[in-house]
């Protein structure tokens, strides 16, 4: 029996799954791999984008050519440019002979750029110029160069809101953006979840000649109902460390929940804050409102502290805003609130030969103040 052309791609690059948008993600990705269009693969990290990229190469009219995979946000920003464009010798200090760069490299070939939402805009400006007409200067260098790359890449930053934000080039976007692809969470597909802990199962297995672990009913119901913010990375990490520490071979709920997978459908984990747990989507902007409520909760504690102190102490303790006024006679009961003592008032006099105007703006008070406490201190 003949295989369909989808089915052969996935038992090539083994993939397992059969959820429609894991095949739609495919399909376009053998479609695509006969032009020369940019692509732009979107999804959560752990989902599995790097095996779309090299479909495309592997069925396109370069897989015989140089195929380089960049992880973007893995380069300091202050090489990156070096990496990508090349350098000359001595552009900068440890540049002690030129480089080629993995746009130089690649001429002809396929360059996929994992978590280009990390590019620093400098160079964004650069890769647009690249995409738009095949050029790019090294580093320290006037030269222009051509290049005939491949671009393909990939983020799991919302890049709409990286744009909005100023973090991302809007042009960039849609030279990258020509052909979307997205690559579905693995909670969104359904039986193939249980599909992939066999796979992930069998092949430990086999690596250490031991016996596969398999599911129990209520460990497949938990493991249907879990949400997976680590995607396909955490379930086979969940499976590597049951097949190794669980004496067991049948894996039961309980079991998982040993593993942090909870019943609640909330990721294991995720941060605790003011006693709620919060998932990281590596989205900027869940990032953002969190960072709003950690202030709105410490304005509200500042709030409370105030108004503890005005309590105890009403008539000194006043809210003003770096604009107020404070009332002079409200001044006057603050002064009166600070502790000076007898020897402290006579070295301030005394160096300031007499002068209380000058000793009271010494020791930080009013001349009230000041006259009120030397009158105390039978000092007058």
């Amino acid at each position: 029996m003949l295989q369909s052309p989808l089915q052969e791609i996935k038992q090539r690059y083994r993939v397992v799954g059969n959820s429609d948008e894991l095949n739609r993600a495919l399909d376009i990705a053998v479609q695509v791999a006969r032009t020369n269009l940019s692509v732009l693969i979107v999804g959560e990290s752990g989902v599995g984008k790097e095996i779309i990229p090299r479909i495309i190469h592997d069925n396109s009219v370069r897989k015989h050519q140089n195929y380089f995979a960049i992880n973007c946000g893995s380069i300091p920003e202050g090489t990156i440019d070096s990496e990508l464009f090349g350098h000359e010798k001595g552009a900068f200090t440890g540049a002690v002979a030129e480089r080629e760069g993995y746009f130089g490299a690649a001429n002809n070939g396929t360059l996929f750029l994992d978590e280009v939402g990390e590019l620093p805009l400098a160079t964004q400006a650069r890769l647009l110029r690249v995409l738009e007409t095949g050029e790019y200067i090294r580093v320290g260098s006037s030269e222009v160069r051509k290049t005939n790359v491949r671009i393909v890449a990939a983020t799991n930053v919302n890049l709409q809101n990286a744009i909005s934000e100023g973090r991302f080039r809007e042009d960039l976007y849609f030279r990258l953006a020509t052909i979307p692809i997205k690559m579905p969470p693995l909670r969104n597909r359904g039986q193939d979840i249980e599909l992939l802990f066999r796979k992930f199962a069998n092949d430990i297995a086999e690596e250490y000649n031991i016996a596969p672990i398999r599911l129990t009913d209520d460990g497949k119901a938990l493991l249907m109902s879990y949400r997976w913010p680590g995607n396909i990375r955490q379930l086979k990490n969940v499976v590597e460390q049951l097949s190794i520490i669980s004496p067991e071979r049948m894996i039961t709920a309980e079991m998982l929940r040993k593993c942090d997978i909870s019943d609640d459908n909330e990721a294991g984990t995720g941060l605790i804050l003011a006693g709620k747990k919060t998932d990281f989507t590596h989205s900027y902007e869940n990032e953002r409102d969190m960072l709003f409520h950690v202030l709105s909760s410490l304005g509200k504690e500042v709030k409370e502290i105030k108004a503890m102190l005005s309590m105890s102490q009403p008539s000194v303790i006043q809210s003003y805003s770096s604009q107020d006024v404070v009332p002079a006679e409200e001044v006057t009961l603050l002064d009166d609130a600070v502790l000076i003592d007898k020897n402290s008032i006579e070295k301030a006099l005394k160096h300031n030969k007499g002068n209380r105007s000058k000793a009271a703006k010494e020791l930080g008070i009013s001349e009230r103040t000041m006259y009120r406490r030397l009158k105390e201190y039978g000092l007058a």
